[in-house]
């Protein structure tokens, strides 16, 4: 169906099969039809309190003083995080402890798990950080 503006503002249609086109000062734009999709279901980002937080160590006793209480913090905090704490993190499990366990995402906590522990730390962290932001249950 093509659509023209005539002098006095008001469409005038006539048939066609190449879409729909709009004649809008003297200017003659196609407009293209596109589906309409549903909307995907985005779960929403788990915020929990300081103290179900995820707090950032390199040894026991030795914290950071870095902490996430959701998966967008936790994503902004692993660059930032030394090295030593996602060896310490990751070998214990903590990760996947806490996304399963406290934020309830238990797929991310499966892809996390699956990382290779016996690269660097810094290939680990980008791992990580990749696994995170690019999982489906949250919006950062």
């Amino acid at each position: 169906m093509h659509k023209y503006v005539n002098s006095q503002n008001r469409f005038n249609n006539d048939s066609g099969t190449a879409g729909a086109c709009v004649l809008a000062m003297s200017r003659k734009v196609q407009v293209k039809k596109q589906p309409i999709t549903k909307p995907t279901i985005v779960r929403p980002l788990a915020i929990v309190s300081f103290e179900n937080g995820f707090h950032f160590y390199t040894a026991i006793g030795n914290y950071t003083g870095i902490a996430a209480t959701n998966l967008g913090e936790f994503a902004a905090k692993l660059p930032i995080i030394p090295k030593g704490s996602i060896t310490f993190h990751f070998q214990r499990k903590d990760f996947q402890k806490w996304i399963e366990y406290t934020v309830e995402d238990a797929t991310l906590a499966e892809k996390i798990n699956k990382a290779n522990g016996e690269q660097s730390a810094e290939d680990l962290r980008k791992e990580i950080l990749i696994a995170v932001e690019t999982s489906n249950s949250r919006a950062l």
